[in-house]
């Protein structure tokens, strides 16, 4: 059969970490095709948060952890002026539970903000957002797509070919960024002991054409951040479940926690649910780096994917030029 193409880098996965990782890699002058089968994945399934301050106190992150994320954030400012990605920098804020307790975190972790004792509501200026859509659309411009489903990947010589739905591709370099999906078939051993790590975990949120907050409120249960000119209610956390069908009680109770933490009573809306499937490390950091020739990661990064993509671009595409990577915390082969 023919070969529908023949590139240098072939990124599979049009998610944010795959986005992310062809925009740098052609920024940086490569040839790169990026194939996917297209539709909604788990990051248009998103509220687009860049939040290494709240996300470290929620999880009650070690310093060195705290550390990368804040890096990851800090990546975006100069990705995002070359790839033309909208990033809010605006206040978020934590509101009622155990706020004080996640203030004591932030001061810790050397986080700005303010602790109003009085009110229980907990804000910051070192969480960042972006809006998924917008995101997207610029990180794909530039990058040559072909829609399609890989299925096998075969090492021919000193090339790759991977065959799609679309037709066979060859690459000097490939990037895996295929989110919780199962492993193609053909890969390597250990990468394939890899793939089989990642975690699925679905994630249900709500978008309303109500703006009901300006900035990002979080709180028990729920959080609510601005999108567009409406609004997004979020989030489940779902190990395990990859079923992309909303779950109506889980939903109604994740909308009674945002009317609570927002200090309002409910009243009608009509949020359109979505549920998206996203991928995780045995130890909540993405896999970042080379696993054999030419083959590299970039899966796995939990809730952070919007958080950590320009980062993890950056590893994978040092490694893909030859460079060591700057962040070897991430790379794959720690779990082998």
């Amino acid at each position: 059969m023919p070969l529908f193409n023949s590139q240098d880098i072939l990124v599979i996965g049009a998610g944010v970490l795959g986005l992310c990782t062809a925009a740098e890699l052609v920024r940086r002058g490569h040839d790169v095709t990026l194939v996917d089968p297209g539709g909604l994945n788990a990051s248009a399934v998103a509220a687009g948060m860049i939040a290494p301050a709240m996300e470290s106190a929620i999880d009650d992150l070690s310093a060195d952890h705290a550390a990368l994320l804040r890096r990851g954030r800090d990546a975006w400012v100069e990705f995002a002026e070359a790839t033309d990605v909208a990033v809010v920098r605006d206040r978020a804020e934590w509101r009622g539970g155990n706020a004080e307790v996640l203030a004591a975190r932030l001061a810790a972790l050397g986080f700005a903000h303010d602790y109003d004792l009085e009110t229980g509501r907990l804000t910051t200026g070192e969480d960042w957002k972006i809006e998924p859509g917008q995101a997207l659309g610029a990180l794909a411009r530039g990058v040559r797509l072909v829609q399609g489903q890989a299925t096998t990947l075969t090492r021919v010589g000193a090339r790759w070919r991977i065959d799609t739905t679309a037709g066979a591709i060859e690459a000097v370099q490939v990037v895996l960024a295929t989110g919780a999906s199962v492993a193609l078939d053909g890969l390597p051993d250990d990468a394939a002991r890899l793939l089989d790590l990642i975690i699925p975990i679905r994630g249900q949120i709500g978008v309303v054409r109500e703006r009901l907050t300006d900035h990002v409120v979080r709180g028990p249960g729920a959080y609510i951040a601005p999108m567009g000119q409406g609004s997004v209610i979020g989030a489940t956390m779902e190990a395990g479940e990859r079923s992309l069908r909303p779950d109506p009680e889980r939903c109604a109770q994740m909308l009674a926690a945002a009317w609570a933490v927002l200090g309002q009573a409910p009243r009608p809306l009509q949020p359109e649910w979505r549920v998206g499937v996203r991928g995780a490390t045995p130890d909540g950091l993405p896999m970042a780096g080379a696993v054999g020739d030419g083959l590299h990661l970039a899966l796995g990064p939990r809730r952070n994917g919007w958080l950590l993509g320009p980062l993890v671009a950056g590893v994978v595409a040092d490694e893909v030029e030859g460079r060591p990577s700057q962040e070897p915390a991430l790379a794959p082969r720690r779990f082998i």
